[in-house]
């Protein structure tokens, strides 16, 4: 998508380690309006899929599927990272290593909105090694849900994840994949990808 691959030139700032830093439109200040145009290239990217619901992850990707969900009319169920008094009855859970936190968390689902009925894509905001998809995945088989894809607003193509997915046949679909950034000049380069408006 080059409105979002644009943005992150303009005001996106790498960092040393690998961490490219999107916090003033894209996942601590939110731009809506952007997310608007991402969610229509989601629904666009995954026209022929049944979804009836999108899972994320707190808490960067919540926005982006909030509003993603209005173009597909679906409600959105996010994963909690903490097991809190207000989620009564049967929980599904998944273990979830975090790049930016350094930290393994166990990630929680109520039973009750994710179920066999369900067609789900995933959404999140960024793609490293997976980690926190893989986990929302595990949800969905353990609730015999049906995966239906996976939507990312910014993959970072030099590391594993997306390959890792794909060569799982997973339907990805990611907005901008980052095939390269240097910390020191500031530079990114985006992966060419034709399908994509």
């Amino acid at each position: 998508m080059k409105l979002l691959e644009e943005r992150i030139q303009k005001d996106g700032t790498v960092k040393e380690g690998n961490i490219l830093k999107v916090d003033s439109f894209l996942n601590h200040q939110m731009d809506v309006e952007l997310f608007d145009l991402m969610g229509q290239e989601f629904k666009r990217l995954f026209a022929d899929a049944p979804i009836n619901k999108i899972l994320t992850i707190e808490a960067s990707g919540i926005g982006i599927a909030c509003v993603a969900a209005r173009s597909f009319h679906v409600p959105v169920v996010f994963a909690k990272k903490t097991q809190t008094l207000n989620i009564d009855g049967q929980v599904l859970s998944s273990k979830v290593d975090s790049f930016t936190h350094k930290k393994t968390y166990d990630i929680i689902v109520s039973k009750k909105f994710l179920t066999q009925q369900d067609h789900v894509l995933i959404i999140d905001d960024f793609l490293a090694n997976g980690c926190a998809v893989l986990g929302l995945m595990d949800l969905i088989r353990a609730a015999g849900a049906v995966l239906e894809g996976v939507g990312i607003a910014v993959e970072k193509g030099f590391q594993t994840g997306g390959q890792k997915l794909r060569d799982m046949g997973i339907h990805l679909e990611s907005l901008a994949i980052v095939d390269s950034m240097d910390a020191a000049t500031g530079r990114i380069t985006f992966r060419e990808q034709p399908h994509q408006s």
